[in-house]
């Protein structure tokens, strides 16, 4: 069976979460999936498996921004290379205290017969400190 490359995958991936299209955006992972968040927030470590990463993780989210903030993603680059793709994007958005936010993050993924496996995120953690968690 034939399954579409990381580039497609994790291009898919980003722009449903963009378009808020979640359930088709979740079924782009894989069971086992790991997502790794880097720094010393409380929200960073290796989140494992889509309950964690959806549920506990990404899923709650949403609840630091404002009602009316909620983000905007927008997808700038994906490189892809075999089973490894590396995509850009900016988040921005307000956060639940009122503060402006704006991230520009980078993800490392890997993709395993058309799903994603692994997630390696980078960002500016002082800027989340900063904006949703102060």
């Amino acid at each position: 069976m034939q399954h579409p490359d990381a580039r497609t995958v994790v291009t898919d991936y980003v722009t449903l979460i963009a378009a808020g299209e979640r359930e088709a955006a979740i079924a782009l992972f894989a069971e086992d999936a790991t997502w790794s968040y880097p720094g010393d927030l409380a929200l960073s470590r290796t989140w494992r498996g889509k309950q964690e990463i959806f549920g506990d993780f990404l899923g709650q989210i949403g609840v630091l921004f404002a009602a009316d903030g909620l983000p905007v993603i927008t997808l700038t680059r994906v490189l892809a290379d075999g089973p490894q793709a590396v995509a850009e994007w900016t988040t921005v958005g307000t956060a639940a205290n009122g503060a402006a936010y704006e991230n520009h993050c980078l993800g490392v993924f890997t993709v395993t017969d058309g799903l994603i496996t692994a997630v390696r995120e980078y960002l500016d953690t002082d800027h989340v400190a900063r904006t949703l968690l102060a």
